[in-house]
């Protein structure tokens, strides 16, 4: 298991909201060897991984249950946007009729309501992943100043479930954002879709955050799990 991190500062613009996902994406796609032609993005939100893609493909599939995002993807005749929940077991019973050469997913397996099963369904698809899960560590510091329980799972369990269905490599990355305020980092936090837009915080818990954070930035822990063809 490796074990990296990375710093970025930057003014808390529109294109700020999405720049730790889009490092992401940018990682995920490092590490593709080859360059697939049928392609499967579970939980491709407004395209951020179709667009960086840089090599001609025969097929992108794109997968996500918010079909406003889906408006905003890419669209060609090679691109397919399917309206569809990774949680729900119909989604991959459509999948099977089709075939892929490599399955991305970037920044949205943390949401899944039992991991266990959508990675038993992704295995089914036989095809070579790069999948990118923001865990337990996300937003360390904002949880323990407001004593409230992470939501997403820790490393040791998400490579639990890596090991008992890929043969993969598995790598921690941490991230840092930085901000100019304790209120802009609020703002990124609602906009960003970082915390799966759930209401993370109460107004008490928001109010005590503002007064006692005590860094200038969020902290993002990120894994990284890749197989080959």
């Amino acid at each position: 298991m490796k074990i990296s991190s990375e710093f970025s500062k930057h003014a808390l613009t529109y294109d700020t909201y999405n720049v730790i996902q889009n490092k992401v994406i940018d990682k995920l796609l490092e590490n593709v060897e080859h360059k697939p032609q049928h392609i499967l993005d579970l939980g491709c939100g407004s395209g951020s991984l179709c667009k960086k893609i840089d090599w001609k493909y025969k097929h992108f599939t794109g997968v996500d249950f918010a079909a406003g995002m889906l408006e905003l993807h890419p669209k060609s005749k090679k691109i397919e946007c399917i309206y569809g929940d990774f949680n729900d077991k119909t989604l991959f019973e459509n999948l099977s009729t089709y075939t892929y050469d490599f399955i991305f997913s970037a920044s949205a397996l943390q949401w899944a309501n039992n991991l266990d099963v959508v990675f038993s369904n992704i295995k089914k698809i036989n095809a070579p992943i790069a999948l990118a899960i923001f865990s337990s560590n996300t937003f360390k510091t904002l949880n323990e100043t407001a004593n409230i329980k992470p939501l997403l799972r820790t490393v040791d369990e998400l490579k639990k479930l890596q090991k008992k269905y890929f043969n993969a490599k598995f790598e921690v990355q941490n991230y840092k954002l930085e901000f100019e305020s304790t209120r802009d980092m609020f703002r990124y936090i609602k906009k960003s879709g970082v915390s799966g837009a759930r209401k993370v915080l109460s107004y008490k818990q928001s109010k005590k955050l503002l007064k006692e954070y005590p860094l200038n930035y969020l902290e993002f822990e990120v894994v990284f799990i890749y197989t080959r063809p």
